[in-house]
């Protein structure tokens, strides 16, 4: 070692064979001993830095032994994630999370439309009108059954659908209660 500023945490070091000096950082150092003396005797390895000038590098004092120096480990930079067009559990599980609420959905549509649908205010009648909507109908002679359906999607036809509108309990198929069914369906 010739030349060391302590201050800097640099210095130079005069190899044993003929040549320029050598920069030294303090990081070519091993961690925890003291600082470099001037006349110390040291051994180093050399390559070249950012600059492209030779420097010293892994240096060790005389008299101690050389650490045993691997090349760096380098790590495994392959990626975990899934290939390209792969994906992932995570997503293929929330997919068919996803996928089987939609289709439930959609097999108790006719329920949940019921469900939600506030039911029709009761209409205000006079007494003449109450006697004539609470007599009793005369036994159905069509060829049409109530067979507790209730909803568009059960009928066949038009009339069907009139028949149950007219005839049948708890139905769910004149949304806009004006006595024609099924109008985007059947009675258009």
């Amino acid at each position: 070692m010739t030349r060391w500023n302590a201050d800097r945490g640099f210095g130079f070091i005069t190899p044993a064979q003929p040549g320029d000096d050598l920069f030294v950082h303090v990081s070519a150092f091993p961690r925890g001993l003291e600082a470099p003396r001037i006349g110390e005797v040291i051994s180093f390895e050399t390559e070249h830095g950012p600059d492209g000038r030779p420097r010293a590098v892994r240096v060790v004092r005389a008299g101690t032994h050389a650490p045993r120096h691997d090349a760096p480990a380098r790590r495994n930079t392959a990626r975990t994630t899934p290939a390209k067009g792969q994906l992932g559990l995570g997503k293929v599980l929330l997919m068919m999370l996803v996928l089987g609420g939609g289709a439930f959905a959609y097999q108790q549509r006719d329920y949940l439309i019921d469900a939600f649908t506030p039911a029709p205010a009761p209409e205000q009648t006079s007494p003449q009108e109450r006697h004539v909507v609470a007599a009793p109908a005369s036994a159905p002679t069509s060829q049409y059954r109530c067979g507790g359906r209730t909803h568009c999607s059960q009928m066949t036809s038009c009339e069907d659908a009139t028949y149950v509108l007219q005839h049948c309990p708890n139905t769910a198929m004149d949304g806009d209660h004006d006595g024609v069914p099924c109008e985007q369906q059947w009675c258009r």
